[in-house]
Parts: C-alpha cells; structure tokens; sequence
C-alpha cells in the first residue's frame, strides 16, 4: 500500500439491518479509502453474504472472517475484531486509519471533511464528527459527547499519534481512555459538528444489544476501570438524567460505577493515566469540558508547540 490516504477497520457482527446503509455510505464518499478492513466477527445472520457481495463490487475492501466467539462483547471483543484487522495492514505505510462502525449513515463529504481538519492542525491526533439519531418524523436529534474525544464508531486517527499512545485499550470505555492519553502525550483529540460531520448513528450509543439499562451499567462499570472520581461520576450521572430515556439511563450508568466499586473490580494499571483523568475531570467540573480541553490544547508560552497538559505540575 502507497503512502498516504485513509485506511478504514471495521469490526462487524451481526449488522446485516445496518451494514448496506454503510457500505453504500463509504462507496459514495468524495474521497474514498484507500484500504477498508472488514472484520466480520462471527456473524450468525445474513452478513457474511453481504460482505462477500460487497468485496466483489469494491477493490478497497478485504472481509476478515473470525469464528463465532459466543456470546457478543462489545468492549473486548470489539477491540480484539479491530485487531485482527489491523494486523492486516502496515501501519507505517499509511498517514491516518479509522476504527469506523457498520451501523452509520455518513455524509458524501465527511472524511474529505475530516483530512482536511487533519492538513491544518499538525497536533490534531484523533478527530470526528457528531452522533445523530433519526427520530420517526425524520428529523435528526444530536446524541450528546463532548467535544474532547472523537466519537467510538467514528475514531479518525492520525496514525503517528495511534503508534504514540499505544493503540487501544482490551477494556469497556477504550474510547474515553484513548482520548485522555491523546492529551497526556501532547495530542489534541477533538470532534465537531457541521453539515458534513453530522453522522447518522442507527443505533444509540451505549444501548447495548440488550437494551438501554444494560449498556449504560456498562458505561459506568468502564469509568470506574478506567479510574473517575465518584463525584465526577455522581454530576455526569445526573446529567445523562436528563437524556432520552430519561432517569433509567443516568441511574444506569451510576449503578455500574457503585457495583463495580463494591466488587472491587480492578482499575486501569496506568497510575499516571489515572492522576492525569481525575485532574481532567476537576477542571471539567469547574470550568466545563470545552476550556477545560483548551487548556491542554493550548502551546505553552515559549515553546509553540507544546501542551500546557505537558511538564511541570501536570506529570
């Protein structure tokens, strides 16, 4: 594979409702991937025959198929299917890769959109666009994410900064430990909205495949792991409150991180990591996610080019 371009991995099961939304998304993008990395990961409905349709009609895409694990994981399992598709390609013979879902209706201009985001901030490490639902009368609804991280089914990364913080983490909430390390390691990670960043997710995040309740306990098992203060979690518990469906999913999200807790499950090792995200999380809660994002976004006095997030104090 030349150098240059976009490389997309797709861990797949069991999309075969929203896997052709997808498809048909990607081939109609005004700058296609060089490389699409499917990983079917084994699928029991009708999507390995959709795949193989699909690798014959598009010479960018390969269709890994891995064999039926069981019982679905999303966290682990997920980033193992990604895996397996990564190791199919040369990291150090491509510029950016994606970790894209198959359950996405994108805008024709989206990853032109997103290179060119990528072209103008040499320090941009991971970037996305936004989450929208499609209500029943066709309107879109923004599912609410901060704007300090790139979104899970749509993770854009620029490649050197994939290698820099290690890849992805085997563990529920990879997508938020991802993003604190971008900063930790001097990255910016970012998403934004606009008309051609506006994903059409067809199914809402962290609802689990079975049911709502169970994916936020998920969540909130994850930040536990990942290291957040319980009262970080007590203020974000209340504001998922007043989402759709509204209480069960704050509540849910609350009732993982205390179970978690009390179970003792064990925590993200990285204890540097885990004093990094708590000082994150304190300036969040007092001056709000976006300046609290800016001031590690920001070049230091003198450097040009160095995070305040890095040196000094914050180490």
């Amino acid at each position: 594979m030349s150098r240059g371009g976009y490389v997309l991995i797709s861990p797949c099961r069991d999309e075969a409702r929203f896997l052709p939304v997808t498809l048909a998304s990607v081939a109609s993008q005004t700058l296609p991937p060089t490389r699409w990395v499917i990983v079917d990961d084994g699928s029991r409905d009708a999507t390995p025959a959709i795949l193989s349709d699909a690798a014959r009609r598009y010479p960018y895409i390969e269709v890994v198929r891995r064999e039926d694990r069981g019982e679905r994981s999303v966290g682990p399992g997920v980033i193992d299917a990604f895996h397996a598709g990564l190791e199919r390609i040369r990291l150090d013979e491509c510029d950016y890769l994606c970790k894209l879902d198959t359950d996405l209706e994108i805008p024709r201009r989206y990853f032109e959109t997103v290179l060119a985001r990528f072209e103008v901030e040499p320090r941009l490490g991971t970037f996305s666009g936004k989450l929208y639902l499609r209500a029943d009368d066709g309107r879109l609804r923004l599912e609410p994410t901060g704007d300090d991280n790139s979104v899970g089914p749509a993770k854009f990364y620029r490649a050197e900064c994939f290698r820099a913080i290690g890849g992805f983490v085997r563990e529920v909430c990879w997508d938020g430990i991802d993003g604190h390390t971008c900063r930790m390691e001097g990255w910016i990670a970012r998403s934004e909205d606009g008309p051609d960043l506006r994903l059409v997710h067809l199914r809402q995040m962290g609802s689990s495949h079975e049911g709502i309740w169970t994916g936020r306990k998920r969540w909130g098992m994850g930040k536990w792991f990942m290291g957040s203060a319980w009262y970080y979690m007590l203020a974000v518990a209340l504001y998922r409150m007043t989402e759709r469906p509204y209480l069960i999913g704050g509540i849910g999200i609350l009732t993982g991180y205390l179970e978690a807790a009390l179970k003792g499950v064990k925590r993200f090792g990285d204890q540097k990591f885990r004093r990094h995200l708590r000082r994150y999380e304190a300036r969040v809660l007092l001056c709000g996610r976006r300046r609290a994002a800016e001031t590690y976004h920001r070049p230091r006095a003198g450097t040009g080019s160095e995070p305040v997030g890095m040196g000094g104090a914050e180490r």
